[in-house]
């Protein structure tokens, strides 16, 4: 999408602090963290959510690639969160489909 920041970062066209990217993804430091370790993962494709998607090798990539940052940011050990908003009500504030990787400390419940 022309507008979209996400496919902006994907194609390199916007600066991020890149961690991690693979086939189809990148992972990137989020601008305002809310934990220590803040990774956004978002497909290179632009999909709004997971509610305009049924393609699920793409959404288990996604969470594949989750996994695979953490593991590479050593947040495996002591645990970590992977969050996904979905619309206004649900706290997505950019409509590009990506997962919130988090750690580094101590996640509370309930979440919202």
């Amino acid at each position: 999408m022309e507008n979209c920041i996400f496919c902006k970062i994907a194609s390199k066209e916007i600066e991020a602090e890149i961690v991690h990217e693979g086939d189809g993804w990148i992972a990137f430091k989020d601008l305002n963290p809310i934990a220590p370790v803040h990774v956004l993962i978002v497909p290179k494709e632009h999909i709004v959510s997971i509610e305009k998607t049924d393609n699920t090798a793409l959404l288990g990539k996604l969470l594949t690639a989750a996994a695979k940052t953490a593991h590479k940011l050593k947040l495996s050990e002591n645990g970590y969160r992977v969050v996904n908003n979905i619309g206004v009500y649900g706290g997505q504030t950019v409509p590009h489909l990506h997962f919130h990787l988090l750690g580094g400390r101590q996640m509370g419940w309930p979440p919202g």
